[in-house]
């Protein structure tokens, strides 16, 4: 039977961290889900972990003989999914139980296709800072705040579509939601903070001088900005996300 909603994880050497998130889906109030995850070949126990759960005909755990990347690990759990909508936690971040149940029920009543939600970052388990995002972004918005968490969207399966996430060193998430966005969808805020994002020192994009370039390059080859127009975006993602984590890595 398909369940109404997919969760999709990908993994990579996240051993200490993985136990909380899978049970954070677990214990959800809300039950009509499945969630794949995909291990990209971890080293570090990982798939020995995930290998011994015990047997859940809700979880499906498919351990990649050879690491392809994120953006290869979440575009299989796509492929895989009929569900009507899709939700992606990171293997080192966790929700708050009732997320799922809440926010399924806000899209519903409010008939939105696309959501996401506030988020609190943590180090080493102390809480470092809550956001206030605004309470919906469309596509010329978002290439100036860039801040909806990957963990914290849920989107209706017939959105994505065709769409993929690209194969990229950095920022595969901010290209795969701006191209989301270009089809005219505005994505709408359920207003509460339910998603824990783990601030980690191995974070992909926890340099920010690369990262900033990156995303110029980015805007440029993708989403065809000029160069005023890149300008604007790169300083306002940058002013944005200094003042979600200050100081802090981000993603």
């Amino acid at each position: 039977m398909t369940s109404e909603l997919t969760v999709i994880i990908p993994s990579f050497n996240k051993k200490f961290y993985i136990s909380e998130c899978i049970k954070s889906v677990i214990n959800q109030t809300y039950k009509n889900w499945n969630l794949i995850i995909l291990d990209d070949c971890s080293n570090d126990g990982t798939q020995e972990f995930l290998s011994q759960l015990e047997t859940n005909k809700k979880v499906e755990v498919i351990l990649l003989k050879k690491n392809k990347g994120p953006s290869f690990c979440r575009n299989l759990g796509l492929r895989l999914t009929k569900s009507e909508y899709v939700a992606f936690l990171d293997a080192d971040d966790f929700w708050d139980s009732n997320k799922l149940e809440d926010q399924i029920n806000f899209m519903k009543k409010e008939n939105f296709d696309f959501t996401y939600t506030d988020y609190y970052s943590i180090r080493d388990n102390i809480l470092i800072k809550k956001t206030n995002l605004p309470s919906k972004l469309n596509y010329k918005e978002f290439i100036k705040n860039s801040s909806i968490n990957t963990c914290t969207m849920i989107i209706k399966r017939a959105l994505i579509g065709t769409l993929k996430f690209k194969k990229l060193e950095l920022l595969e998430d901010y290209i795969f939601k701006c191209e989301i966005l270009k089809k005219n969808v505005t994505a709408n805020k359920f207003n509460f903070c339910d998603t824990a994002y783990r601030l980690t020192d191995d974070n992909r994009s926890s340099n920010k001088i690369k990262n900033l370039l990156f995303l110029w390059k980015l805007n440029k080859k993708f989403n065809n900005l000029n160069f005023f127009e890149n300008l604007i975006s790169v300083l306002s993602i940058s002013l944005n996300s200094l003042k979600k984590y200050g100081l802090q890595k981000y993603k």
